[in-house]
């Protein structure tokens, strides 16, 4: 069976395994890790330059959209999604999404490395740096501005989806810093962040099908700018291993792990820009 498998699915079912994990243990880095590995990959099968980051990324988008359900669900079972915050924010997040896809469309492919790139070492650094003081809290919305009756919200919701969909992550590293500063402790902002993926991995997916659908030169297995094959690999395996990823985020001494996590985002990063020069 090894054999008759292509070497290049073996790692898109293992990319989504450490995809899974992440976004169900800190609600933030299984897209980056996505477009990251499927980037590489991408040119080592020879695909056109000028739509390597933007198949990976419309390609990530696909993948969350199946995963964020199961991550969702995994920590709603932990009650610690607010879906009042998804039902309002989800609008915005959508329109953003669109217009994101929109703008990632026109730019070239090393333009969204660069901004990917930059991207990633600015999560890696928000990583380290971050204040973990409320990571063991207990389960109650801690006093402070609830984030549905935030008056800026939908501008957030903008802000949110279009630059998650122009990178290709479901918004975590920026829709948990938000739920954050509105007061919330950390497993209910990962929670509610691993729902409001959802909406926006579903537009960007969406908006990435539609601006590919006329594009020349990419591969035979894509819908637009979405790589069925790395699609299906990965969500198979990002859905079995996200709800794993709630459960450990419940156990595990989060501090160190995103210390580690952050030290992985630098590689990447600094590979990403180390290639582009």
């Amino acid at each position: 069976m090894y054999n008759v498998i292509p070497p290049e699915y073996w790692l898109y079912l293992a990319t989504g395994i450490v995809a899974g994990l992440l976004s169900g243990m800190f609600g933030v880095g299984g897209g980056t890790i996505i477009v990251a590995i499927i980037s590489t990959v991408f040119v080592q099968l020879g695909f056109a330059p000028a739509h390597i980051m933007h198949i990976a990324i419309g390609t990530s988008l696909a993948t969350i959209a199946l995963t964020s359900m199961s991550s969702a669900k995994a920590h709603h079972r932990q009650r610690n999604v607010d879906w009042l915050v998804v039902a309002r924010i989800a609008p915005a997040i959508i329109v953003g999404a669109l217009l994101g896809s929109v703008l990632a469309a026109k730019l070239h492919s090393f333009w969204l490395s660069l901004i990917f790139a930059i991207f990633v070492l600015v999560i890696a650094t928000q990583l380290l740096l971050k204040n973990s003081s409320n990571i063991n809290q207990n389960n109650n919305l801690a006093r402070g501005i609830a984030p549905h009756q935030n008056k800026y919200l939908i501008t957030a919701g903008l802000i949110i989806g279009g630059f998650s969909s122009l990178v290709g992550i479901g918004g975590g590293a920026l829709s948990v810093p938000y739920l954050m500063a509105n007061k919330w402790n950390m497993r209910q902002a990962i929670g509610t962040s691993a729902a409001i993926g959802f909406p926006i991995s579903l537009a960007g997916t969406l908006g990435y099908i539609f601006n590919g659908l006329h594009v020349a030169n990419l591969p035979a297995a894509s819908v637009g700018f979405i790589y069925i094959p790395a699609l299906i690999g990965i969500s198979f395996s990002s859905m079995l291993m996200a709800p794993y990823g709630a459960r450990l985020a419940q156990k595990l001494p989060i501090p160190k792990l995103r210390k580690l996590f952050a030290l992985l985002l630098y590689l990447v990063g600094f590979n990403m820009l180390w290639h582009l020069y």
